[in-house]
């Protein structure tokens, strides 16, 4: 039986003071998982680093090496500390310049006298990129050979995927399926989650508690357990003799 090739792997780099100093709570990483879950891209690493060029283009050409694409947020808008059309042209070591299409789009957009230097900034795209479409406030983002480059407001970098996703080699997407354990903490089915992790090495097994911790009623307490794999039957199967261990043990699951 010949095996798949292997999926397309991902990066995030988050860019941002805000996003480090805690005043603003980033939802950008979780979108962008869910965005490449079901094309079977495989999102293997994110980093959050601030409005510093120098490291912007440390992490951009760190993460460009060893994954197949890189999506960035945030930093691309009109203000002195959007900087990442910048440090993404020292990155790949070429200019940053007006784009004639990304000045178009901003010119319709304002009014006469409203398209002023600050707002101008935003058609600055590094030479060779080519835009992605911001149906939200027209200010295009930018691709630039296997890096893309978005907006940091979640809204509009959620829209921007919609151009970004035909770009995009797929690969064969996870299917997952969850139990949850009530009644118990992670302690009590390690042991059983252990045993099944080893009988199915190509599958990932994860374990996450929720409720409010020891010292609480027994329903407040539980464990969700996650069964991940590309293979759909596998991972049925999987799902199947893991509740089947558990409730042998007397443990209550429900399948989610």
């Amino acid at each position: 039986m010949s095996q798949s090739p292997p999926s397309p792997t991902a990066a995030v780099l988050i860019i941002g003071d805000e996003i480090l100093s805690g005043r603003t709570r980033d939802s950008n990483l979780n979108t962008l998982a869910r965005f490449l879950a079901p094309l079977g891209v495989d999102l293997m690493e994110a980093r959050v680093v601030g409005d510093r060029q120098d490291q912007i283009v440390a992490a951009l050409n760190a993460l460009r090496a060893t994954h197949d694409y890189v999506f960035t947020t945030g930093g691309i808008g009109p203000t002195h500390d959007d900087i990442t059309a910048d440090a993404v042209g020292a990155a790949f070591g070429v200019s940053v310049r007006e784009h004639p299409e990304a000045l178009a789009i901003l010119e319709r957009r304002y009014a006469p006298g409203e398209f002023n230097a600050a707002r101008r900034r935003m058609a600055r795209v590094p030479e060779g990129g080519v835009l992605i479409a911001n149906p939200v406030s027209d200010a295009p983002g930018f691709q630039v050979d296997n890096v893309f480059v978005m907006a940091g407001v979640p809204k509009i970098m959620e829209a921007m995927l919609d151009d970004v996703a035909p770009r995009l080699k797929t690969g064969v997407p996870v299917h997952s399926r969850s139990l949850r354990v009530s009644g118990v903490g992670e302690g009590a089915v390690a042991d059983i989650l252990r045993a099944a992790a080893e009988a199915r090495p190509h599958l990932s097994f994860g374990s996450y508690p929720f409720g409010f911790g020891a010292g609480q009623t027994a329903g407040e307490v539980g464990t969700q357990l996650v069964i991940r794999g590309r293979d759909q039957a596998e991972v049925d199967a999987a799902e199947h003799d893991l509740a089947g261990n558990l409730r042998s043990s007397g443990i209550e699951i429900a399948v989610t």
